[in-house]
């Protein structure tokens, strides 16, 4: 990171770039209300051969240890990160993200039934899946084209945002289209090529946590979407993979305060995969928001019984009210409302 003195002018920065841009590293120039800094992501050893701090206008060159540039808190030197997705607030410390919905589309008249339970229960967005990764390839693996038109269509009667995921690249434009926060999910995490496409997108991406995979890699996971220019990245801790069996992963609750000291991205947690389990959901959504999550993202289904996906651990939408209002309650607790 390249910080400038308070009296640098636009040209002694546009210098700097130059010269960073030269040698092909990444830049990022960041004003601030005293100064500006420039980050400068790529070949550490290059930067360093450069002699910036003979430029004119250069105070002092700061290293950045981590290897996440982008997604860490030292490089940017500014308030977490927040923004809007439709008339939701997101991050920023004073709101909680309830998104909620049916694991995978599989009717009109159940993505729109669940929408207005969650809707009328003061969820933030929706969440649906179109086209979904399944482990067995003759699992059910979603509507495609069809079930994006049916989530367009429950938005344009709740006013709800879209979460949906984006599982190839093939597929971007018509998530461009449709989606108002494009998922990326755990097993696609480390596909760098996919990330790249989702960040060009201009939409907010919701980037799970890999199966076994280290903070770290969630984190430079991150700069993969931020490099491509878009600062709406939302970091999901959906459970990883343990020696324990008791539940489908192993919630990672420490993920979540220890990502909010390194990276200035919001945080949400998806107690539905971590537990695998309805009656684990709700416990585990109050100790997100007591760790300090942004948000959380939860199943809901009429009948989980009949649920072509992951049934078991969705929770009914005759519970669905309840629910929300206690973990509005939790989030209270901890100076955040549900927006």
């Amino acid at each position: 990171m390249i910080v400038m003195t308070p009296d640098a002018t636009e040209e002694q920065v546009a210098a700097v770039r130059v010269k960073l841009e030269a040698v092909g590293v990444h830049v990022l120039v960041m004003p601030g209300e005293l100064t500006t800094a420039i980050g400068a992501i790529g070949d550490p050893v290059g930067v360093g051969e450069l002699g910036l701090e003979g430029m004119s206008g250069v105070d002092r060159v700061v290293p950045i240890s981590r290897p996440y540039k982008l997604a860490s808190s030292e490089l940017a030197h500014h308030e977490p990160t927040s923004f809007m997705v439709g008339s939701h607030l997101v991050g920023g410390g004073e709101t909680f993200t309830l998104i909620a919905g049916p694991c995978t589309v599989e009717s009109r008249e159940q993505t729109l039934a669940v929408a207005r339970v969650v809707r009328d229960a003061g969820a933030s967005m929706l969440r649906g899946g179109a086209f979904k990764p399944r482990t067995s390839p003759f699992a059910f693996k979603g509507l495609g084209l069809e079930a994006l038109e049916i989530l367009a269509e429950a938005r344009a009667e709740t006013g709800l945002p879209i979460v949906t995921e984006l599982l190839d690249a093939a597929h971007a434009d018509l998530l461009h289209e449709h989606a108002d926060v494009v998922q990326i999910g755990a097993r696609n995490m480390q596909n760098y090529a996919l990330l790249e496409v989702a960040g060009k997108l201009g939409k907010p991406v919701l980037l799970k946590r890999g199966l076994s995979s280290s903070l770290d890699e969630l984190l430079m996971a991150a700069d993969y979407v931020l490099k491509e220019g878009n600062e709406r990245v939302i970091l999901c801790e959906r459970g990883i993979r343990t020696y324990e069996t008791a539940t489908r992963f192993t919630l990672d609750l420490g993920a979540v305060p220890w990502l909010k000291i390194h990276t200035h991205l919001p945080v949400v947690v998806d107690p539905s995969h971590a537990s695998g389990d309805r009656r684990l959901v709700e416990p585990l959504s109050r100790a997100a928001a007591a760790v300090g999550a942004d948000g959380i993202i939860v199943e809901v289904h009429e009948d989980p019984e009949q649920a072509l996906c992951d049934g078991p651990q969705a929770l009914y939408a005759s519970d669905f009210a309840a629910y929300a209002k206690n973990i509005a309650a939790h989030a209270a607790l901890c100076g955040r409302r549900v927006a």
